[in-house]
């Protein structure tokens, strides 16, 4: 017995000892998804470089063997096995095979992040800012004044909260203008136009969005979800012209600012009505939430399969261990197909709604992602309603997708194959 003990510890020590690589799972097998990336962003603060396996097990990571990763993915209660070099070699070569739909992308460089939010608390919460804190990945909070200032080449990756870039408060004057949280909001956004220098909070977020804008011109990534999607494109679009009405900003719209409308400075729309009564809760005609009549447990939406050899930035931004994901409304729930201009590239649709809920972009050196809906995990998130608890929700599809994006800037840079 002694001696078959002495053996068996032998055989094990062996198999540990030429474990050279540790392999963590993103399938179905996997115990944290979200902090899955977490402890991605951590190894590569380290200098660690990390093999996205693109369509492999739902988008695996493959890192060197090292005592400290185990250590912390044991610490996050994050699931991973140990492969010898062998067995990885076995893994790359079934990746490398061209009739397989998988590749393998190294990621180099942890991206350093801000988060546009404003100091002051609002009683919503941000799917975002709750992901990166989950999962914890370090970010900046900055918001008008450090844009305006120009801080932004200093990040690699920018996400906006869920904001209202067109002056209007998010639209929210019709229910919530007795709130004091609204009436602090918009207290709080005229006195930062006027210490800016700005008249008007209206032009002020314009300044800001055209400097976002230009971030991504310069090669910046960009990602927001909610009204962060579609009131960033109004607010180009009226680069020229006034929509805010009186009770706003004190005047008027401009007469026929519908046709006075840029499309040419929108990253993802065109051809969209403003809705300009300000007693409705909506900026224009790209959302589709009105759309959403069906009961919550058919309401679903499918990524979409893109070549992963080929197409491998939409492949890192699809990576989950489900195609099909429990939809989730916001301000902004979704958009209409006919309003996305055409080199959108689309991620995931609703297809019995004939939306698009994740569209992708490039402008510039630079990319942006926009996502629909608040909180996917919470299907009709409303003002005042508690944050979302993420330990509940540790294998969230909804979620990756926004880990995804986080993860992206840190891929070697991709040629796009002819």
């Amino acid at each position: 017995m002694k001696q078959l003990f002495v053996i068996i510890i032998v055989l094990f020590t062996g198999i540990w000892g030429r474990a050279t690589q540790i392999l963590i799972p993103m399938d179905v097998t996997q115990t944290n998804h979200l902090k899955a990336y977490g402890i991605a962003y951590w190894a590569l603060e380290r200098e660690v470089v990390i093999e996205w396996l693109l369509n492999y097990r739902g988008g695996s990571f493959m890192m060197p063997h090292a005592k400290s990763i185990e250590e912390e993915l044991l610490i996050r209660g994050v699931r991973y096995e140990l492969v010898t070099d062998g067995q990885a070699g076995n893994i790359r070569n079934q990746i490398a095979n061209p009739e397989v739909n998988q590749e393998i992308v190294q990621l180099e460089k942890a991206p350093k992040i801000a988060v546009y939010t404003p100091k002051t608390s609002l009683p919503w919460d941000d799917a975002v800012t709750m992901a990166l804190e989950y999962a914890e990945i370090p970010y900046d909070k900055i918001y008008d004044s450090a844009i305006v200032m120009g801080v932004l080449p200093q990040y690699d990756w920018l996400h906006l909260h869920h904001e209202d870039f067109t002056g209007q408060y998010g639209k929210f004057y019709a229910r919530y203008s007795s709130y004091k949280w609204y009436q602090d909001q918009v207290k709080d956004a005229e006195n930062d136009a006027r210490k800016l220098g700005f008249s008007k909070v209206s032009k002020l977020k314009l300044a800001v969005a055209t400097n976002i804008r230009n971030f991504v011109l310069g090669g910046g990534f960009l990602f927001t979800m909610c009204s962060g999607t579609d009131s960033f494109d109004i607010a180009l679009a009226a680069h020229n012209t006034d929509i805010c009405e009186s009770i706003y900003d004190g005047d008027p719209s401009e007469p026929g600012y519908q046709q006075k409308l840029d499309y040419g400075n929108t990253l993802a729309f065109r051809d969209f009505t403003i809705v300009r009564d300000p007693m409705i809760y909506e900026y224009s005609n790209i959302d589709g939430t009105d759309l959403h009549r069906i009961p919550e447990n058919q309401d679903k939406f499918t990524l979409f399969e893109f070549s992963a050899k080929w197409d491998v930035v939409p492949t890192m931004l699809t990576q989950c261990h489900t195609d099909i994901i429990d939809g989730f409304m916001g301000q902004t729930t979704d958009f209409r197909k006919e309003l996305i201009k055409p080199n959108v590239l689309a991620l995931a649709e609703n297809q019995s709604l004939n939306t698009v809920k994740y569209i992708h972009g490039t402008l510039g050196d630079g990319t942006w992602t926009f996502y629909g809906g608040h909180d996917p995990e919470d299907y009709q998130h409303l003002v005042g309603d508690p944050p979302t608890d993420l330990n509940l929700h540790p294998n969230s599809p909804g979620y990756r997708l926004i880990l995804n994006n986080i993860l992206f800037p840190a891929a070697k840079k991709q040629k796009r194959k002819t």
